[in-house]
C-alpha cells in the first residue's frame, strides 16, 4: 500500500512530539539513507533481517527494494500507531509490536525453527538513551546475530567515534549520508566469526 509522504511526515511529527527521546528526528529518513543502510545486508537470502524502530517504513522500503525476501524481514516497532501504519503499508512482512529491549522474547517465534539473524538494521536514536540501555541493547544484538552478522546503525551525530556498547564488534564501515535531513552517519558493526 502506498502512503503519501505528507501522511508519513505528519505521523512522524506527532510521534516525535509524544516521545521526543525515542524518536530521533521530526521527519522520516530519506531514500538515500535507506539505500546506504541496505547496501550492508547479509548476502545470504535465507538470513533473517531484523529492523529496529522502522517508524513509517522509509528504511523498510529500501530493504525490500534491495531484495530482502518479505518472509525474512522482521520489523520491531514500539509505537502502536506506526506499527498499524506499517501493517497496512507492508502486509507481507512480519511486524512485531514491542520494545527492542525485549528482543529475545519478540524474536523467539522467528528464530525457534533455526532462523539465523544475518543483519540488524537500527534506526533507534541510541545517543539519546542511557549508556546502560545502549550497552544492554548492543549485547542483545550481539547475542542474536550469527557469526559474521552485521549491525547497521545510523546516527545524526556525525563524529567518527564508535557507539557505546560496540566494543565487541568489528567496525566494518562508516560513512556520512549528506543528502539526508539531517545528515546521518551510517556505522556498520560486524560480529566476529570467532570469539576473540
Amino acid at each position: 500500500m502506498s502512503i503519501s509522504p505528507l501522511l508519513a511526515s505528519a505521523l512522524f511529527l506527532r510521534e516525535w512530539l509524544r516521545r521526543p527521546r525515542q524518536i530521533g528526528s521530526v521527519v522520516p529518513s530519506s531514500d538515500r539513507l535507506g539505500r546506504a543502510m541496505a547496501e550492508w545486508l547479509s548476502p545470504d537470502p535465507d538470513d533473517l533481517v531484523v529492523e529496529l524502530g522502522p517508524g513509517t517504513g522509509a528504511i523498510t522500503k529500501s530493504l525490500l527494494a534491495r531484495g530482502v525476501r518479505p518472509d525474512r524481514l522482521v520489523a520491531i516497532e514500539m509505537s502502536p500507531d506506526m506499527a498499524a501504519l506499517l501493517e497496512k503499508r507492508f502486509p507481507q512482512i512480519q511486524i512485531v509490536r514491542g520494545d527492542a529491549q525485549e528482543m529475545a522474547r519478540l524474536l523467539r517465534p522467528h528464530t525457534a525453527a533455526g532462523g539465523r539473524v544475518g543483519t540488524v538494521i537500527s534506526s533507534l536514536p541510541l545517543r539519546q538513551f542511557s549508556p546502560e540501555f545502549t550497552r544492554e541493547l548492543a549485547g542483545k544484538i550481539l547475542a542474536h546475530l550469527r557469526p559474521g552478522g552485521r549491525w547497521v546503525q545510523y546516527s545524526y551525530h556525525l563524529g567518527s567515534g564508535r557507539q557505546r556498547g560496540t566494543e565487541q564488534f568489528h567496525l566494518r564501515g562508516s560513512d556520512v549520508v549528506w543528502l539526508n535531513f539531517p545528515p546521518a552517519r551510517v556505522n556498520v558493526y560486524q560480529k566476529l566469526a570467532v570469539a576473540a
